[in-house]
């Protein structure tokens, strides 16, 4: 991965925003999915996003969650929070608040801005031991990155 994925997700960025050009979902989601299947993170979230919202492809949760994952994988934040959103509302994936939890945990951890409340609305919805559940496997998955 290199300067190419991300020139190919810029450009679908550009496609996607209109920016410079027509704005064109099915041409960015063409750009993003180019990047995504060589693995450039911030391609596969904004491809997990493509599918969520249904933006120049048919709306697919699950496949929303499969592109939000392998980016979250690799430690991207903004994907981590997405797949956070997807366990916590259920949408393409069975709800699992402690997953969810974990999720924004990390993303939070990596700088996203919003994570921190989202795991703190989730923690609403979960018991000391959930919680407590959340913290070790968001610790378990960062040992692993070491």
């Amino acid at each position: 991965m290199g300067q190419v994925t991300k020139a190919q997700n810029n450009l679908g960025a550009n496609y996607y925003h209109g920016r410079g050009v027509k704005q064109d979902y099915k041409e960015a989601l063409k750009w993003y999915r180019l990047a995504a299947e060589q693995g450039f993170a911030a391609g596969q979230d904004n491809l997990g996003a493509s599918y969520y919202h249904g933006h120049g492809v048919k709306q697919d949760y699950k496949k929303a969650v499969k592109w939000f994952r392998l980016a979250a994988e690799q430690g991207f934040f903004l994907a981590q929070n997405n797949l956070g959103l997807m366990y916590a509302t259920g949408q393409g994936i069975t709800q699992d608040m402690v997953q969810a939890h974990k999720w924004f945990n990390l993303a939070a951890i990596n700088g996203h801005p919003q994570a921190a409340r989202n795991r703190g609305t989730a923690e609403t919805n979960m018991t000391p031991s959930q919680i407590a559940k959340a913290q070790k496997l968001a610790k378990e998955w960062m040992e692993k990155q070491k």
